[in-house]
């Protein structure tokens, strides 16, 4: 069985280091009491709670599942106990304003807290981290009257919440959506219909679940615009908050999955249930983005999440198990074979492991601190700031949860292949992660519909570009620092420099592709989404080799010396060995879509 350690130096690093976290939260109307004492205090909290108490039910949790019985849902052994802790301990607001509940600090330390909960338990942390969508919605599109009656309880996570979307003949194709809402004289709905693949839609962790539901009104558009979004409560909820009776949702079956086994996905049936509109009527999947937002960006720490578990659980066994000499002599002469560890093949595997978690989180990490702004602007109504940094956002969200998932993918499958036969067995936890990981990629959109988003709306047609030209402006203000000089930073921030103008070149090329055939964005999105995840994850990798290389330089920390080398030699292994797929993914996506739509489609069958 693996165990978990917080990776809190590499943490602290981002943060304080890299990214100025401190003098980013002293610019925030709520960061001021987000000092470095604080965050680091709430760090080491949250690693604790997540190292004694989350960790140890990772594995029990995944063997046992959740049961099902006659519309009820028992989580796994101890999973009611640790939700109670996490109740107790105040971590769901730790982000939310003080009029609800919430500890007022700003969005990112939830992000990290989310870091943490989610490489010790995934399974657990989806019944919380639902919850934050359902939160920001309803912060952003509810009435005075349901942030009163809702959100304290949603906020102090004595109640969770859902996104129920998908429905049997729709997923991804909202435009299908057929549940439908019935006025009431009241002013309130009536809703009915079936909803799929509802995680966390029903358990036994809570008093009551808030269910944030599209439907369809009676004389609504067809299409997506006429989709509505409402609360719909497990329990029917009073003026002052106080729970009634039952509402007419039903859970009636829970899946049998591959992985997160021990976080129920239900299927829900609402049968003339209670409903509250959220926002503008035919206005819902504006305002489910922002439910949808949250919940990809937390899909995005996925990746980061199993990369990090398995990085953990592979350099663990490598360093213990012994296998063969090393090919360049004995390293271990008092043993009867050398550690994994020094084999150059293990080693790839490791550093590339190592290489997603850390250039992950430095992207995510960034992220946060866009989220930080957006959602003060939210809070205060500052419309204007709010849709700027949404649209920043916007540009990284793809690329986070569709680059960065299929690297956690690939980062866990790397740790099974470090254990060789013994990462197929359960008990070790190893192939636990690859099946966790593998959902990653599929909920909250899959890689293809990240990629089309990422293309397809937020470069071509809402920007015709300009988002890519602005990152890669800060791209090579980083470069132009270092593009003179010798040694490895110098070596990178050429690198940078080509990449730059090569994801700006591939834009325009695919953009002027695109006005002459139509299926150009869809042949080439998915390419194109892996090679701007690459040279993106290059920019936070020598943003990281340069501060790194600056302590050094500087005498600072010189404790932590053999972490800053650690941290160059690691950047230097990204661009020589993973940054280069790049290239095949430029060339791809610039390949004809002949090739992929010549084949008739009674032809895949003639094998």
């Amino acid at each position: 069985m693996t165990t978990y350690t917080a990776p809190l130096r590499d943490m602290r690093f981002l943060i304080n280091d890299v990214l100025d976290y401190p003098a980013h939260y002293q610019s925030l109307d709520n960061g001021a009491d987000a000092t470095p004492e604080t965050v680091d205090a709430i760090l080491g909290a949250a690693a604790v709670y997540c190292q004694q108490v989350l960790a140890p039910l990772n594995l029990s949790g995944d063997a046992e599942g959740c049961h099902y019985s006659d519309g009820a849902v028992t989580t796994p052994a101890g999973f009611k106990e640790a939700y109670q802790q996490y109740v107790d301990g105040g971590w769901q607001g730790l982000s939310y304003p003080e009029q609800y509940g919430g500890q007022g600090l700003p969005t990112s330390l939830g992000i990290f807290r989310s870091e943490l909960v989610g490489a010790a338990n995934w399974s657990f942390g989806m019944y919380p981290g639902l919850s934050l969508g359902g939160i920001n919605t309803l912060i952003q599109f509810g009435s005075e009257a349901l942030k009163a009656q809702l959100l304290p309880s949603l906020v102090s996570a004595q109640w969770s919440s859902t996104m129920c979307l998908t429905e049997p003949q729709c997923g991804t194709d909202l435009g299908q959506l057929e549940c439908k809402a019935e006025p009431q004289a009241d002013g309130s709905y009536r809703l009915s219909g079936s909803k799929i693949f509802i995680s966390a839609g029903e358990h036994d962790l809570t008093s009551n679940i808030i269910h944030i539901v599209l439907a369809r009104l009676p004389d609504a558009p067809a299409g997506t615009r006429g989709i509505s979004l409402f609360v719909v409560p497990k329990f029917l909820v009073g003026d002052d908050g106080a729970l009634g009776e039952r509402n007419a949702v039903r859970c009636d079956s829970i899946e049998h999955k591959m992985g997160i086994r021990g976080s129920a996905t239900a299927v829900l049936n609402f049968a003339g249930a209670h409903g509250y509109l959220l926002g503008e009527v035919n206005q819902g999947l504006h305002a489910m983005f922002t439910f949808m937002n949250t919940a990809r960006l937390g899909t995005a720490l996925q990746g980061i999440c199993h990369a990090e578990s398995s990085f953990q659980g592979a350099l663990d066994y490598a360093r213990e198990r012994r296998s063969m000499r090393a090919l360049s002599g004995t390293k271990q002469p008092e043993f009867s074979a050398d550690a994994l560890i020094w084999h150059p093949d293990v080693r790839r595997m490791l550093l590339t492991q190592r290489a997603i978690a850390e250039g992950g989180r430095a992207m995510i990490y960034s992220a946060g601190k866009l989220a930080d702004v957006m959602f003060n602007a939210t809070v205060a109504g500052d419309d204007k700031t709010q849709q700027a940094y949404d649209e920043k956002l916007g540009f990284f969200t793809p690329i986070l949860k569709g680059f960065l998932t299929e690297l956690g993918v690939e980062a866990a499958n790397l740790g099974m292949q470090v254990f060789g036969g013994h990462g197929y067995i359960h008990e070790h936890g190893m192939e636990q992660i690859a099946r966790d990981a593998r959902i990653a990629t599929l909920y909250e959109g899959t890689t293809g519909i990240q990629a089309l988003d990422l293309l397809g709306r937020k470069v071509l047609l809402a920007t015709k570009g300009g988002c890519v030209r602005e990152f890669t402006a800060t791209m090579i203000k980083l470069a132009w620092r270092h593009a003179f000089k010798g040694g490895p930073l110098g070596a990178m921030a050429r690198q940078l420099i080509k990449r730059a103008a090569g994801w700006n070149w591939l834009t325009t090329r695919i953009m002027l592709r695109a006005s002459r055939d139509p299926e150009t964005v869809g042949a080439a999105s998915v390419d194109y989404l892996m090679y701007s995840g690459y040279v993106m994850m290059g920019y936070f990798w020598a943003l990281q080799a340069e501060r790194a290389a600056a302590l050094i330089a500087s005498g600072e920390g010189a404790e932590s010396v053999e972490f800053y080398r650690a941290k160059i030699d690691t950047a230097e292994f990204y661009f020589e060995r993973l940054l280069p797929r790049a290239d095949t993914h430029y060339s791809a996506a610039l390949a004809s879509t002949h090739s992929v739509m010549q084949i008739d489609q009674e032809h895949f069958s003639f094998r």
